[in-house]
């Protein structure tokens, strides 16, 4: 069991709030968003995997959001493969924006398109106006999982067998893409995250397929999303992808990459510099509402990728103590995770202006804590009896941040 009194969060005992954190959020925003308006939403930016994705009843996770003020919910409607599943996921995310939206009209919720296809994929038709918005005759099919891949067999069953890597320069893969993004911004999502930009665009030459898939989704944003934008990022390893200086992604994203405390078991702790970590790295540009930075505002999350099979034990790069980073918060004491949020929010701070803790809110274990596959941040109750409960600290950081 860590301690407390660690180097590493006697940081987070500062409570002196930078001038450049004093300020009034400003969440109003219509076609465009200024600077100001995005950075008050990533301050208020929470993890909510599965919220409108039907896995479980919604009602305590919107209560909480609304308690703690949030403004931003991440990954709350995506597919890891399942495509058949995407009419059920669907329809369940209909309903449960609209009841996110009544209880808070400013609240943005994110859907993700990631990098990976399976089989699946052929049991969804292509609809006539996906094959009119491409300039292509409409034809009586279902989606081609072999048009996606790469050639060469490259990245093929990546994942799993009939799992793959799809390929951006692919005419299937925009296709697809663009297929999701309309449905997520049609059941009211206004954020989309594409995650491993980078390894799905690994055949896209100067990102001409992500140019024209981003272009489409925007077009599209800007006729029928819900105040006529969204949001899209990526995770960005290598700063954030540009073409003649204008930004691909309206913010940046990327793990926290947290870095073990040499002979400190199971203590944690974020550094500049370490691996491919984004903090200071954040590259500027032209940005796709218009205004122009030298550094583009990112979020940093406790990323979920899998299990290590060596949870407990140190010394492998990328894994903290053997965990991914959302396992390794989640098998912490409570009043450390309690502590070492508080750390983590002032380091990201200090640290690099353009950064934003994304927090915890809902997220899958692959190693589960006490038989627990689910991580939830909310304050244990009837409506929630296995809440890690850090639901108060994140209420708390966020007001003394106001």
């Amino acid at each position: 069991m860590p301690s407390l009194g660690l180097p590493v969060p006697v940081l987070f005992a500062c409570a002196a709030v930078a001038a450049a954190d004093a300020r009034t959020p400003d969440y109003r925003f219509d076609g465009t968003m200024p600077r100001e308006v995005l950075e008050s939403y990533l301050s208020r930016s929470i993890t909510m995997m599965d919220l409108c994705t039907g896995r479980k009843d919604a009602g305590d996770d919107l209560r909480m959001l609304r308690a703690l003020g949030a403004k931003f919910a991440g990954r709350t409607l995506y597919l890891w493969g399942g495509e058949s599943d995407l009419p059920r996921k669907l329809a369940a995310a209909r309903t449960v924006a609209a009841q996110a939206h009544e209880a808070d009209p400013e609240l943005i919720l994110q859907a993700g398109i990631f990098e990976i296809v399976t089989t699946q994929v052929g049991s969804l038709a292509v609809p006539d106006w996906l094959f009119a918005a491409f300039g292509a005759p409409a034809e009586d099919r279902n989606f081609r999982y072999a048009a996606m891949l790469f050639d060469g067999g490259r990245y093929h069953n990546h994942w799993r067998q009939g799992a793959s890597v799809p390929d951006m320069s692919k005419l299937e893969t925009r296709m697809w893409f663009t297929f999701l993004a309309r449905q997520y911004i049609d059941a009211g999502m206004e954020a989309i995250h594409f995650g491993q930009v980078a390894l799905v665009g690994a055949a896209d030459r100067d990102f001409a397929g992500w140019r024209d898939v981003l272009g489409r989704v925007r077009a599209h944003a800007s006729r029928h999303a819900r105040r006529h934008v969204v949001l899209c990022d990526a995770h960005t390893p290598c700063g954030g992808p540009r073409f003649e200086n204008r930004l691909l992604f309206d913010f940046h994203s990327f793990p926290l990459r947290i870095r073990e405390v040499a002979g400190t078991p199971q203590e944690g702790m974020l550094e500049m510099g370490y691996l491919d970590s984004l903090f200071g790295r954040s590259r500027g540009g032209i940005t796709p509402s218009g205004w122009e930075c030298a550094s583009l505002p990112y979020l940093v999350e406790f990323d979920n990728w899998g299990s290590s099979g060596k949870g407990g034990q140190g010394g492998r790069p990328y894994w903290t103590w053997g965990y991914d980073e959302i396992c390794w918060f989640a098998h912490q004491p409570e009043a450390y995770r309690n502590a070492w949020l508080r750390y983590a929010w002032r380091w990201v701070r200090e640290h690099d202006v353009n950064g934003f803790l994304q927090m915890p809110g809902s997220r899958c274990l692959a190693d589960p804590v006490d038989g627990l596959r689910w991580y939830e941040a909310n304050t244990r109750s009837p409506a929630c009896p296995n809440g890690f409960g850090q639901e108060e600290t994140i209420r708390a950081i966020w007001a003394e941040d106001r």
